[in-house]
């Protein structure tokens, strides 16, 4: 649309089903392209990604002629399609329901990706769980703990 101008920087983090550590090194920078490709033809930026076994970080520029929701749906319905299509895990592989999505602006991109970058040497003072409560707090999201990414075992 002419004359439509936006500046809309988004974090989103998401987890495996049940937070399963089955990212594994081997294959996940080929998991980052293919979502980074995903994102890219839906007009998105990608600004960074990086993931750990069990949960992945994107920072992106949207596209504000897609719904977060419904990007993110595209997102992790077609790379869990494509990991158990090139059959990375041994079971089936699939994305926990949920996502959180943060806006950032401008002034913060450098502090973002440089966080996305580093999150395996920061899940080593982490849990993945802590890391992300602590981001609803910091973003200021209300949450209900039962609805929070959970383990197998909860």
């Amino acid at each position: 649309m002419p004359n439509t101008y936006t500046q809309l920087y988004i974090h989103c983090v998401f987890a495996v089903k049940y937070r399963a550590a089955v990212i594994q090194p081997h294959w996940e920078d080929i998991l980052h392209k293919y979502i980074t490709g995903i994102l890219q033809n839906n007009g998105h930026k990608m600004l960074a990604i990086n993931s750990v076994p069990d949960h992945l970080h994107l920072f992106i520029g949207l596209n504000p002629n897609q719904s977060i929701s419904d990007m993110m749906r595209l997102v992790k319905g077609d790379s869990s399609e494509f990991v158990n299509k090139e059959n990375f895990s041994r079971a089936k592989f699939q994305w926990q329901d949920g996502y959180g999505a943060f806006s950032n602006s401008k002034s913060q991109i450098d502090k973002v990706v440089k966080y996305i970058v580093h999150q395996k040497a920061h899940h080593h003072k982490k849990t993945f769980r802590e890391e992300y409560i602590a981001m609803l707090d910091d973003y200021g999201v209300e949450y209900n703990d039962k609805y929070i990414f959970h383990d197998l075992l909860d």
